[in-house]
């Protein structure tokens, strides 16, 4: 645990304010939920919830079975990481970071798909090369959770019309696996 020098009282309705500088760095939005953690040292700590984390398993399986039947790369993530890959390298997108271009794709809650003419390149995670073929948005209960992305292959092929529509169907299960 990193120690940021600043300190706040606690209002006497119980309340905190988490500076912006904080909020900033660490990516948290007005209105966002945060997981609240004790442990046996008296420590109080703050973790941004992730309903995409929650279902972990079942995204990574997911993730899985939408890689083989495709046929590229798959990342599933939330608002800030990937939480479950296939098809690439699991150790060089797992838990990393997303751009702010994909996080700038999902708050725009419209699919994304590349194509030949497209001149906007979405690279999706953080020190990645390869780029985003298509990103659909997890949407929940009005709620922005993450996105399905598929990769680009290295060969510059983009998914056709089925490959998309599993994506979609992907996007939209994950969704409503996180209003039960």
């Amino acid at each position: 645990m990193k120690a940021t020098g600043i300190v706040r009282r606690i209002d006497d309705l119980g309340r905190v304010v988490i500076p912006k500088e904080i909020r900033r760095t660490m990516r948290i939005r007005e209105g966002e939920s945060l997981e609240i953690y004790t442990d046996n040292n008296g420590e109080v700590i703050f973790k941004k919830y992730s309903p995409i984390g929650e279902l972990s398993p079942c995204s990574g399986q997911y993730a899985e079975i939408l890689a083989k039947n495709t046929g590229f790369p798959v990342l599933i993530c939330d608002r800030d990481h990937v939480v479950a890959v296939s098809g690439v390298s699991r150790r060089d997108y797992i838990d990393r970071r997303i751009t702010a271009e994909l996080e700038s794709c999902i708050d725009e809650r419209t699919p994304y798909i590349a194509d030949q003419n497209n001149d906007r390149r979405v690279i999706p995670v953080e020190g990645a090369e390869l780029a985003a073929a298509c990103i659909f948005p997890i949407i929940s209960s009005g709620d922005l959770n993450g996105a399905v992305v598929i990769l680009q292959k290295e060969s510059g092929e983009h998914p056709e019309d089925m490959q998309l529509k599993l994506a979609e169907v992907a996007a939209g299960f994950l969704g409503s696996q996180i209003e039960q």
